[in-house]
């Protein structure tokens, strides 16, 4: 639904973009320019900064994240394993539209390769198809791990938990890659700028002079199915496990246990709550810039990605206790 009403909004620029690159007689561009945020050029380098700092945070969070799993041998469980799957799609999310958006607020370097764009637009839908199957995957664990204590280490062996995560990745990969296949389909006549940071699936396919139907169904469909879907299943499984930890005799022993999913959930509402708030800003905001959305997308892409290993790192003993014990083996 976002990428549909975002088209609307796309086509106001369009006369802007033709008279400016003088693109009449445009047909199958070897490249695309990106804009950047239209309507902010002046400010790029000032949006830069907080951008490339949240970039940094990410890289390095996620980066720990995977350090202090694999150097401590107490933390090889399903639960820390789904952790690292989540650190490396973080980071591949992020890295996959910041150093482009940074060149362009930094050396206006605008130019990207159709193949490029195609290559961005895959990897930017596929990693994120994938982050909401593992917190799918997440939440099967702290099912298991609530609910049925005593197999949880039978039942989610290393085996299991390495086809849970091919499966995930199959299916991300699968469900994404008609994206930009059909997108190389389509003849461009109408212009070759994007009105924005990324090569955003329907930011591209909008500028196609063909029947572009079949790709905008098709994005619509995956995206209303993917996160509803996965959901849905993260609903069941959190209602079952917040069902046996009320069950349990005493306070103490509900308070523990719930810990244990905090981190989880404060994770997912990070990851969900945003993407719901970017949807509702395009479908109520009509009289809202171009310009807010597009920044307002960036955001949301680069917010999760930042929180998530802060998230663990502060919610997690057995994390957090390891990354202060580096700290004070270092001052040691």
């Amino acid at each position: 639904m976002q990428e549909t009403l975002f088209c609307l909004r796309v086509g106001q620029l369009l006369p802007y973009s033709m008279s400016d690159s003088n693109t009449t007689d445009f047909t199958n561009p070897s490249t695309f320019i990106l804009l950047g945020i239209p309507g902010l050029e002046a400010t790029h380098v000032w949006i830069s900064i907080p951008f490339c700092a949240m970039y940094a945070i990410a890289v390095l969070g996620n980066f720990t994240i995977l350090f202090i799993v694999k150097s401590d041998t107490s933390l090889r469980m399903p639960m820390y394993y789904f952790l690292c799957m989540l650190a490396v799609t973080d980071l591949v999310l992020c890295t996959s539209i910041l150093p482009k958006m940074l060149s362009i607020f930094w050396f206006s370097s605008r130019e990207t390769d159709f193949g490029a764009c195609l290559t961005q637009m895959y990897f930017f839908n596929c990693f994120a198809t994938m982050e909401s199957g593992i917190f799918v995957a997440m939440a099967f664990d702290r099912y298991v791990a609530i609910c049925d204590p005593l197999r949880h280490s039978t039942i989610l062996t290393n085996r299991v938990v390495a086809k849970i995560g091919l499966a995930v990745a199959l299916c991300g990969r699968l469900l994404v890659l008609p994206y930009p296949l059909l997108a190389s389909r389509w003849p461009y006549c109408k212009t070759n700028i994007i009105p924005h940071t990324y090569c955003k699936h329907i930011s591209v396919v909008y500028l196609a002079c063909a029947d572009i139907r079949v790709s905008s169904y098709y994005s619509l469909s995956v995206t209303f199915f993917v996160p509803s879907t996965d959901l849905f299943f993260i609903a069941m499984s959190y209602i079952q496990s917040l069902r046996a930890i009320f069950s349990l005799p005493t306070k103490d022993a509900r308070l523990k246990t719930f810990g244990t999913c905090g981190s989880h959930l404060c994770a997912i509402l990070v990851f969900y709550i945003p993407d719901l708030f970017s949807t509702l800003m395009h479908q109520i905001g009509n009289n809202l810039p171009l310009y807010f959305l597009i920044f307002m997308a960036n955001v949301y892409l680069l917010v999760p990605p930042m929180l998530h290993p802060i998230i663990y790192g502060v919610r997690t003993k057995q994390i957090r206790d390891r990354l202060l014990s580096l700290f004070s083996h270092k001052r040691t």
